[in-house]
């Protein structure tokens, strides 16, 4: 029997919002059924070569991060300007609201329940420095941002192996996770470590933390093996995917950013348009090239690009829900 979500409405913690731009203020609300005020928004134009965009309620509105670059934080006073009780408001940066562009948002609600926390921590130079994160268990996933300097974005993993890399660069994954990033503990039901490296731990410098932890029915942070065929792997998640995030581990190639709200079909599969966020290049539709489907309770890969589905490559992924396989209950979520 498949076991039972944790989380019965995926809504009150992870929407995607498609929109178009204005060039003035504009106040967006999700279209789900449930409010759901954001603590984390990432913002990417669609039809323009704009950067990919950071925002959260810890810096506050108006700071700016980009995914897709190594920028320190920013002061963006027209980009995010509120977080709304069920949605937010841009107002007139480019990145996020150009007149007639197409935009899709990604927002998240931070809370221990749905497995996300945002810290924000000042770095002591050390070794070995811990840092709160609030979960209530070990974290999987960890994006830290140097906030004053131009570092790339550091990913700490561990879905039972561990490994680093970037989040903005498309460097293969190290194994194990560098000491020097990451410290020489894993992370603890309290804690993660960093090292004394300057992406991660400058004396004096500010840091910003993203932590995550999957939880069932809701999320899920793992890896598969490709098969180089057109006829992919499926990965099992226990829910229907809203959002999705992959990367080749194993050896250089681009993230590939999916959702459940931009595919061209009219019954949502193939999801067959992606972002690579570590470029800024516009939202590509992958009728030969990156394609899936999301399926009730997880992912096939379609498509044997080397980016999803190299023979023998390792791919990490990040998933969060539509809807689970079955509520906490014992009833089953719709099929797709």
């Amino acid at each position: 029997m498949a076991a039972y979500t944790t989380i019965d409405d995926p809504e009150a913690y992870f929407q995607c919002k498609l929109y178009t731009g204005t060039g003035s203020s504009n106040a967006l609300t999700f279209d789900g059924d449930t409010d759901m005020q954001p603590d984390f928004v990432w913002i990417k134009s669609r039809s323009r070569t704009d950067k990919h965009t950071a925002w959260d309620s810890v810096r506050g509105v108006g700071r700016c991060l980009f995914p897709s670059e190594n920028n320190a934080d920013e002061d963006q006073g027209t980009g995010v300007t509120a977080f709304g009780s069920d949605g937010f408001t841009v107002g007139a940066m480019n990145d996020v609201n150009y007149t007639d562009a197409t935009f899709a948002a990604w927002c998240w609600k931070e809370s221990a329940t749905s497995g996300m926390a945002i810290t924000a921590y000042t770095g002591n130079g050390s070794s070995d420095r811990t840092v709160s994160h609030g979960l209530s268990a070990a974290p999987e996933l960890v994006m830290v941002k140097n906030k004053a300097s131009a570092e790339n974005w550091q990913i700490y993993w561990n879905d039972g192996t561990e490994r680093n890399g970037f989040l903005n660069i498309n460097n293969a994954f190290v194994t194990p996770a560098t000491t020097s990033i990451w410290g020489t503990n894993v992370p603890t039901s309290s804690v993660f470590y960093v090292g004394d490296d300057s992406s991660t731990n400058s004396n004096t410098v500010a840091y910003i933390s993203y932590a995550f932890k999957s939880k069932q029915g809701f999320s899920k942070f793992g890896s598969y093996t490709g098969n180089g065929q057109t006829d992919g792997p499926y990965v099992f998640t226990g829910f229907r995917p809203a959002f999705c995030l992959i990367k080749r581990a194993d050896s250089a190639a681009s993230w590939v950013l999916i959702d459940n709200k931009r595919s061209t079909s009219s019954n949502g599969n193939p999801v067959d348009k992606y972002f690579n966020n570590n470029t800024t290049d516009t939202e590509t539709t992958g009728t030969t090239y990156t394609k899936f489907d999301f399926c009730a309770n997880g992912i096939k890969v379609t498509e044997d690009n080397t980016d999803i589905n190299a023979s023998g490559g390792t791919y990490i992924y990040i998933a969060f829900a539509e809807a689970p396989l079955v509520n906490s209950e014992g009833v089953p979520g719709n099929a797709r």
